[in-house]
């Protein structure tokens, strides 16, 4: 399950955990004029865990999602 929400300055995705326990802290992705930011409480110490990435990586990470197996430029195109 997930919700999203449009605030002022961002866009909020939050992608909640469901299913058999063991169940994962939920992730909440926030989206940026100039940056991305993933975020999710560690289980083991409490403290929340933040990645930061730029818009390209970001798209760069969404077309990785729908690729098969291998290394490539940004415009998609294999490297050999």
């Amino acid at each position: 399950m997930f919700t999203n929400e449009h605030d002022f300055d961002a866009s909020v995705i939050t992608l909640i955990d469901e299913g058999k326990a063991p169940l994962r802290e939920d992730v909440v992705v926030t989206l940026f004029d100039d940056q991305v930011t993933i975020m999710q409480v560690d289980d083991d110490t409490e403290e929340e865990r933040v990645i930061t990435l730029s818009l390209s990586q970001f798209n760069d990470l969404r077309t990785a999602l729908n690729l098969p197996e291998g290394t490539y430029r940004r415009d998609g195109s294999a490297v050999d």
